[in-house]
């Protein structure tokens, strides 16, 4: 499906559903002219509603100091955008973690890179039927997300919170088959990570990845340590270090002037102080 069609499925959906992606058909972006030489460039840049979106329009008015019009394009999968970038339909995007983008540039031929580092999102515990995880009941169920590596990331959270030990060296394909310590009988729940949130009724503890926290507004449900901080992956932990979310271009677009603009306002000071203060910890830059 091209751009043109997913647009236009969009807006159909939107009819009905608040909540769907919007836009209009881009055309294929021709090599842009620099603020300098006088002429009005528009950067097409396709993301994600939250955070994604959110940064960006932030970061807008520095580029438009610039000279650089910033149109957003937001998406709710994680296939269009690469596929919007790759066929020129976008400049850029900004969505994903470099690992999904290289097993995206395999699976499908394209031929995307990363063009900055700007974020991470970190898996926080949220409280469901119970709210003190340093007095965590005997048999007490935590859901999960149930994917790899996102599985793998949870459950070295609750390893670092002293919840459950791992076999040494699993890293990030730990599965709840690597538990080899689980003092309080914990029940690992797997689960979808997207359908988390919806569960923390069901379950006394959650792990979720701080996107889906934020689209479903239980960002007020973390757990907090002993310091009034989120129960959170440490900025220097593996799946921090790994995961960090990219601006990511068609592979040669790197070094051209708008996108290294771009760049530079998300890595801004102005953007810094944006994330910190809006997330408040569940989204932390890594510039």
């Amino acid at each position: 499906m091209n751009l043109k069609k997913y647009l236009a499925v969009s807006l159909s959906a939107a009819m009905l559903v608040s909540f769907a992606a919007c836009g209009g058909k881009t055309e294929e972006a021709a090599p842009a002219e620099t603020p300098a030489e006088g002429a009005a460039v528009v950067l097409k840049v396709g993301a994600s509603p939250a955070p994604h979106a959110e940064i960006l329009e932030a970061a807008r008015p520095l580029l438009e100091e610039q000279g650089i019009t910033l149109e957003v394009i937001e998406f709710t999968d994680y296939v269009m955008p690469n596929t919007a970038l790759n066929e020129g339909d976008l400049d850029a995007n900004y969505f994903q973690h470099e690992p999904y983008l290289l097993d995206f540039n395999k699976n499908n031929g394209t031929e995307l890179s990363t063009a900055a580092a700007i974020h991470y999102e970190p898996l926080s515990v949220y409280a469901g039927k119970s709210s003190d995880l340093a007095n965590l009941a005997d048999g007490a169920s935590i859901a999960v997300p149930n994917d790899t590596t996102n599985e793998a990331r949870a459950l070295q959270l609750l390893q670092a919170n002293g919840i459950i030990t791992l076999k040494e060296g699993v890293g990030l394909e730990a599965t709840k088959n690597d538990i080899v310590e689980n003092p309080k009988n914990v029940e690992i729940v797997e689960m979808e990570a997207a359908q988390l949130p919806r569960t923390l009724e069901d379950v006394d503890f959650a792990v979720i990845n701080g996107n889906y926290a934020l689209e479903a507004g239980v960002t007020d449900k973390v757990v907090l340590d002993a310091e009034g901080k989120a129960v959170s992956e440490a900025s220097d932990s593996e799946g921090a270090t790994t995961f960090g979310n990219i601006v990511a271009v068609r592979t040669g677009d790197e070094e051209r002037p708008e996108i290294k603009a771009l760049n530079e306002a998300l890595k801004s000071e102005t953007v810094k102080n944006f994330i910190n203060e809006k997330y408040n910890g569940l989204v932390v830059p890594l510039f």
